[in-house]
């Protein structure tokens, strides 16, 4: 009798009704995940880069923060070390999860069964690339990209201007997370190659410091 009430309560089996709703939500959930990839060489990680994380965040499911190796640019941090102090960064936002990748960026996304990247636009120069770079993603991969406009504090801060300033005896803890900084204040004092730039500090590093632009 209460087999009987189930089944016409509900048009079907109240089990039968309830394991096939479990797996509609199941392939729902798997179907309609948002997944997008923030790559990025963060040597160092900057202000600005935090606020397109933060902001990122809150438009998907899952943001993967994708630490690539420039071969054109000058590392200040192995990629091992720059993975390691972003984690330690995002590691109160349950959704956002860091990983170190080579190779195409669309590539890797398609790895992580990513099917949007997310890009920070500082200024018109920015803009210009990543359009250019965002079409040929979609051409070739069928990649959306998502630009968000970095706060306007952080406009004007880019790693490479970081590592300039820093390696000029600056301060740069306005501009870069504060572990970050103090992990910058201690690469710079063990590195050589710094001691070239002492007695440089003070007018110039903070003109540099002033007047850097977002290249």
């Amino acid at each position: 009798m209460q087999a009987w009430r189930r089944k016409h309560a509900f048009g079907c089996d109240l089990r039968v009704c309830l394991r096939a709703g479990r797996a509609y939500n199941r392939g729902m959930s798997k179907h309609t995940r948002r997944i997008a990839v923030f790559p990025g060489a963060f040597d160092p990680v900057t202000n600005g880069h935090m606020d397109v994380i933060i902001r990122g965040r809150e438009l998907f499911d899952e943001l993967v923060v994708a630490v690539g190796h420039n071969p054109q640019k000058q590392d200040l941090f192995t990629p091992a070390q720059r993975v390691e102090m972003l984690r330690g960064l995002v590691v109160k936002f349950s959704n956002v999860r860091v990983d170190s990748y080579t190779g195409l960026t669309v590539d890797y996304a398609k790895k992580v069964g990513a099917t949007v990247i997310l890009r920070g636009i500082r200024n018109a120069g920015d803009l210009q690339f990543e359009l250019q770079m965002a079409q040929t993603n979609r051409e070739v991969a069928g990649i959306d990209t998502v630009f968000i406009m970095t706060d306007a504090r952080y406009a004007f801060i880019s790693s490479s201007l970081i590592k300039q300033v820093a390696a000029m005896g600056g301060d740069v803890s306005s501009l870069v997370p504060t572990k970050v900084a103090e992990r910058i204040r201690t690469k710079v004092a063990s590195d050589p190659s710094s001691n070239k730039t002492k007695g440089k500090k003070g007018p110039r590093a903070k003109k540099i410091g002033v007047r850097g632009g977002g290249a």
